[in-house]
């Protein structure tokens, strides 16, 4: 299937979602808690509405997974994955760093996806198959083989306060072993830095399928590479994802692998 209007409409939909959160910006927020540190705003569900409401009246017999609590499951092969913002935090304390993400799966498989960072109008996107774009112009990932010459990204989970397995001892294994490694608190804007060689690889654990539904295939789609922590197949119901530019993946998984 020519998955072009798809793409379409959900460019689109994000600009509607995108736009609205950029004018609100400087708005004042409201603020509630799922977790201790895990927060949603107004504005998430604000821009969830609209997404959804575009979404289902082109594709009516879509299913939808979405992040803030509204999923419909018609039995469809087709599913549209949504988070209205990662990168909340970021957006709830005015730090500029945040995208709408939306991916189409066909039977399980992710299709389509796309990034769209309304600070600096950018648009990642990517059919499979056809390779991953940023505002239209193909991109690739990095060139950069040599992990102590890698510039890294991360994140923790909303869970670290309460879990050992929270992503420390990583971060600190791969402190002393690469150029850098920077958090910037939204995974779909990370794979996508991968993808376009900004960052030469990302891990995190415990993410959602929203949070790397449409990054995983930008990413794939520029060349990379995606796993688990142990180098097997990824899925994005999984709750570790390895993504690089391929050449350092095997030492990112050794470096994971390593016990502190």
């Amino acid at each position: 299937m020519d998955w072009e209007e798809h793409l379409q409409i959900a460019e689109d939909t994000a600009r509607k979602a995108g736009h609205m959160l950029k004018s609100n910006m400087s708005s004042s927020r409201t603020i509630t808690y799922k977790g201790d540190v895990d927060l949603v705003t107004n504005f998430d569900k604000l821009s969830q509405k609209i997404i959804i409401d575009h979404i289902t009246r082109k594709f009516p017999d879509h299913d939808i997974m979405a992040e803030e609590d509204l999923s419909e499951v018609k039995g469809a092969d087709l599913k549209w994955i949504i988070d209205p913002i990662d990168g909340t935090t970021n957006f709830a304390h005015g730090f500029p760093i945040f995208c709408v993400s939306l991916a189409l799966e066909n039977k399980g498989k992710v299709v389509l996806g796309l990034v769209y960072d309304p600070m600096r109008e950018e648009w990642f996107t990517a059919i499979k198959g056809k390779g991953a774009f940023l505002n239209k112009q193909k991109i690739r990932v990095s060139s950069t083989c040599e992990l102590d010459k890698s510039l890294l990204a991360t994140g923790f989970p909303y869970d670290l306060r309460e879990s050992s397995n929270n992503n420390i001892d990583h971060f600190v294994n791969f402190a002393t072993r690469v150029q850098a490694i920077r958090r910037c608190g939204s995974a779909a804007l990370d794979l996508c830095y991968v993808a376009c060689g900004r960052f030469d690889g990302f891990w995190e654990l415990k993410l959602n399928p929203w949070d790397v539904a449409a990054g995983t295939l930008i990413l794939t789609e520029a060349g990379g590479c995606v796993s688990d922590f142990k180098n097997r197949e990824f899925s994005i119901y999984s709750l570790e994802i390895l993504g690089s530019n391929g050449m350092i993946h095997e030492q990112m998984v050794k470096v994971l692998d390593h016990h502190a």
